[in-house]
């Protein structure tokens, strides 16, 4: 090699090094943030998250889907918004029936909303978000763990109180304190809830010995929740508007404590679960032509009641999941939408995101910018 050659870049290299790009430029949204110096404008800035990139950009698509989904939908242009998902939309189906051809009731048929979420955030705030959520019809079916129920009524009888992370166990349970990450519920409150529920499963034994009355987890959820009794209340709000709530695992946790206790002290009380999955699945099966959503935060038993459920119709047409669990695991928690696409549980023409983020952040925003920017059309949804 010659002495000059050794101080001449190759062209090899610049050609490697500035290899030529392809154009983004229309097909690609630009990546930029709000602009603070326009003033505080929460809705802006809500909307800017879709073009902040990571999962600023997830939340935003999430805002976008659930609009399109329930509340409402850009046309083509982006000037037009009309409201949410109707059948009247789509073009009528070859093989669909003499009703499904009539425009008023393809103009009545909306999108069926799943809503699924874990305990921890019916212990949390959460709770209040979901109970607006079921006030205003806003969601059709639910679906919880056991803790997901007990919580929400223990809630109407004794606060949860905010703690920290960092508190020792040890420590606080010769206090009678149980945390739940950085919330403690005193023991009393458990007290409180055994002295509230005891009679009332007295009371359903004999209607079932009495009026032949065969309990289901939902059933036993809605009685609970015209117990309450009480508007803070999402179980009270959903007996009232007759939206289901199921939750097939109703023995794990305080719950399951309790009919374990009434079974010593007043046995016989029976719970049929097989019931409640013919109507949870029936839900989506029985949804017919109107398209299907679900909404759910964090993973395990809500999130894969639900997606099975809509395995029956050859999966849900929107999916928004919100939770911070990996799928390296190969866990249902941390798997992706397109895991569920490849089981038919989301169709494969579904609309779909995956927000990577601690609910008690993502979900609030997302609830302002959606549901609550259109809880007037609900009410005339409603009315």
């Amino acid at each position: 090699m010659g002495e000059a050659s050794r101080y001449t870049l190759p062209v090899t290299v610049r050609s490697t090094v500035f290899k030529a790009s392809e154009s983004l430029e229309g097909t690609s949204a630009k990546i930029e943030g709000y602009d603070f110096n326009k003033g505080v404008d929460y809705h802006e800035l809500l909307k800017s998250m879709a073009v902040t990139g990571f999962q600023a950009s997830n939340l935003g698509d999430a805002i976008q889907l659930i609009n399109e989904m329930v509340c409402v939908r850009l046309c083509e242009d982006s000037a037009v918004v009309r409201l949410d998902w109707r059948l009247s939309d789509e073009t009528p189906a070859e093989d669909c029936s003499e009703e499904e051809r009539e425009p008023a009731y393809r103009d009545s048929v909306r999108c069926k909303v799943f809503l699924g979420f874990t305990s921890n955030l019916t212990s949390s705030g959460i709770r209040d978000i979901i109970r607006f959520l079921v006030q205003h019809r806003m969601v059709d079916v639910v679906v919880t763990t056991a803790g997901g129920v007990e919580e929400d009524l223990v809630k109407c009888l004794a606060p949860t109180y905010r703690g920290e992370f960092s508190l020792p166990g040890a420590v606080l349970r010769s206090k009678g304190l149980n945390r739940i990450g950085n919330l403690l519920v005193p023991n009393d409150n458990y007290c409180k809830f055994e002295d509230w529920i005891i009679p009332i499963f007295d009371q359903m034994l004999d209607e079932q010995h009495s009026q032949n009355v065969l309990w289901t987890p939902s059933k036993v959820i809605a009685r609970l929740g015209k117990e309450i009794n009480d508007e803070s209340s999402y179980l009270y709000w959903a007996y009232k508007n007759n939206i289901p709530v199921y939750c097939p695992s109703l023995t794990d946790g305080s719950l399951g404590d309790m009919l374990y206790f009434h079974s010593y002290k007043n046995p016989g009380l029976v719970v049929d679960i097989v019931q409640d999955i013919r109507a949870m699945n029936g839900e989506a099966v029985h949804a017919g032509a109107r398209k299907t959503g679900m909404i759910i935060l964090g993973g395990g038993l809500p999130k894969h009641h639900i997606c099975n459920a809509n395995m029956m119709r050859n999966g849900a047409d929107y999916a928004v999941f919100i939770n911070t669990a990996q799928e390296f695991d190969g866990s249902d928690s941390g798997a992706r939408p397109d895991e569920a696409v490849s089981w038919g549980k989301i169709r494969g023409s579904a609309k779909t995101v995956k927000v990577h983020c601690d609910a008690t952040i993502a979900f609030p925003l997302l609830v302002a910018e959606t549901f609550a920017a259109q809880r007037r059309r609900f009410a005339e949804r409603s009315s």
